[in-house]
Parts: structure tokens; sequence; C-alpha cells
């Protein structure tokens, strides 16, 4: 005869059953919500699965006429040197200068000129001339108006636009006239060389000063009528390392790497010559 179970053994053993289910879902919500955690910091901007540091970025305050050439050669840095990046802050050196003396938070400094370098001299490393650099007449594609010479921008019918005299382009522009005693009359003054070029491009001036590289960048759309040697200015181009950079090494490997054989070969491509001093 079939012994009667009790009720209260059926209920044990109901009460058994449902804790070990309580507990099974509560162990598999568990494992679940680590699988994601786990996902979401293999996910996360600042690390990699393989251990990587995040990418350091540099930032470059360099003068306008080095547009072209130092965006070619950043790209060539960050090749040879991938935790870093280069971020570029491209304007007249005088107003580099004047932000950097300000507290911008720049890594290195490219001027156009040493003058500018040296107002804010205390604030710098040590620096070296990377390159030189010569000026040019721009004038509209094809030379409609017939300009030959420095003298020629002296002719009241031309509209002629120059950099302010603050700005290294302009500095030099001025030094090549008065060399010559050369008047010009400029319709305006531009802040950096580049809006030089674009002023001429777009027809608002017939004429300009900027550098034999603005006219080599901006080929296809304005030409150059070369000025001779002995009428000429040369620009000597400094660089340094800014003290207050949080990414000192960095930013010295930079300098380094415009100083290098590499880096000098890309601005000899983009028309500078090789440094004088």
């Amino acid at each position: 005869m079939r012994t009667p179970v009790r009720s209260s053994t059926l209920a044990h053993l109901g009460f058994a059953r449902w804790r070990w289910l309580t507990v099974g879902a509560a162990a598999l919500a568990l494992l679940l919500l680590v699988a994601l955690l786990s996902a979401g910091c293999g996910s996360s901007g600042t690390s990699t699965s393989s251990g990587a540091s995040p990418q350091a970025t540099i930032t470059v305050f360099a003068a306008s006429s080095l547009t072209e050439a130092f965006t070619k050669a950043g790209a060539d840095f960050t090749a040879a040197h991938p935790g870093v990046k280069v971020a570029f802050n491209f304007a007249g050196s005088q107003v580099l200068a004047t932000q950097i003396g300000q507290g911008a938070p720049a890594d290195v400094f490219a001027s156009a000129s040493k003058t500018n370098l040296d107002a804010v001299a205390g604030l710098l490393e040590t620096p070296a001339i990377f390159a030189d650099n010569t000026l040019e007449i721009v004038v509209a594609k094809g030379n409609p108006l017939g300009i030959r010479s420095l003298a020629d921008l002296s002719k009241a019918s031309l509209k002629v636009v120059l950099a302010a005299p603050a700005v290294p382009a302009g500095k030099y522009a001025s030094q090549a006239l008065d060399a010559l005693r050369i008047a010009v009359h400029p319709v305006s003054l531009e802040d950096n060389v580049k809006a030089v070029v674009t002023k001429v491009s777009l027809g608002e001036a017939d004429a300009g000063i900027v550098y034999v590289t603005d006219v080599q960048a901006a080929a296809g759309s304005v030409d150059g009528v070369q000025i001779p040697a002995a009428q000429n200015v040369i620009a000597h181009y400094p660089i340094a390392v800014v003290k207050a950079s949080k990414h000192a090494s960095d930013a010295q490997a930079f300098v380094d790497y415009v100083l290098s054989a590499a880096g000098q070969q890309t601005l000899r491509d983009f028309g500078f010559l090789p440094p004088s001093q």
C-alpha cells in the first residue's frame, strides 16, 4: 500500500524548487550584467582591447604662408609617429605671437619673422631657423595689365593690396619698396599674406606683394612676377617649442622633424629655401 505524502512535505518541495529557480535567475542576471559592463569598457574611446594609449595632440601655431607645407609635414609626421596628432592654427605671425602672449594653448610656434617670435621669446625654448623665403609680385591669371616690376606698382591706375606693416610679409614688402624709393598707395592692408593672394585671385585687386611660396600654392588662380634678387628681401622663419606645452617631448619631436632631411625636402617641394642662418 502506497504511503500518502503529507501536504507539508509537498509544500516544502515546492518552496525548494521556487528558491532554486529564483537563485538561478539572479545568477543569470548577474552574469548578463557583467558581460554588458565588460563590453561597455571594451568600446570606450579612451582605451582599446590591446591596451594602447590614447593619441596625443600637439597644437602648432604657424604663419599663414606655411599652410600648405606644414599641412603636408604634419601628415607625414603623424605617419611616422602614430601616437601623435598635429593640429594647426594658421594666421599672421603677429596675431599668433599675441595669442601665445595671452596664454593660448600652443605647443609649437613657427613664425615668418624673427621679430614676432622674439616678442614672446621668454615663453619659448631656444628657437631654430628652419627655412627662408623671398618675395614675388602676385597678379591676376595671365597678367592682363602687363605688370613687370615693383616700379609698376606705383601707377595710380593700379589697385594694389599689401599685407599690413605688422604682418611679416607687409614689413618685407615695405623694405623692398622703400629701398627703391617706390611709393605705393594700397587699396587695403590685410592681416595675413594669404588674404592678399585671395583679393588678387577674386579680382578685388590688380596686384600685391607676397611670398614666392604663396604664388606657387595658388598656381592656377594667379600668376607671379619675379623680383630680382638685388631688389628682394629674404624672410627667415624660426620655430620653437612653447615652454608651457603639456606635450613637450612630442612638440620637440615635431620641431626635429621639420629640421630633418625629410621635413626640409617637404619645405623645398613647396618653394621654401634652405635656412641661411
